[in-house]
């Protein structure tokens, strides 16, 4: 035996947010394995900015499908936000 931990499923989560009808941003995708793949492979198709970081999909997956994301969640996605609004920008897509 190893001993080692089994390699992690990959995991993808899409937020989305509309001001005039959310008060906080929504899970509108989530999936591991090969839902996962099809999540990453549309925000690639459509330009959407990728950002990896195994803990926040973990805690992410863990909301229902349209769940608004929790407060204690607020300032890390905030981060997030600001840095798909950053690559947007740098890119030449927002």
């Amino acid at each position: 035996m190893s001993g080692g931990r089994a390699p992690a499923r990959r995991r993808a989560v899409a937020l989305g947010y509309d001001n005039e009808r959310d008060h906080a941003p929504r899970v509108t995708a989530t999936g591991a394995g090969s839902v996962a793949d099809r999540i990453l492979e549309a925000a690639r198709e459509h330009g959407v900015p990728i950002r990896e970081d195994r803990d926040l999909a973990e805690a992410l997956a863990q909301l229902d499908l349209w769940q608004a994301i929790p407060p204690e969640l607020y300032a890390v996605i905030a981060e997030v936000f600001a840095w798909a609004y950053r690559a947007n920008r740098e890119y030449g897509r927002g």
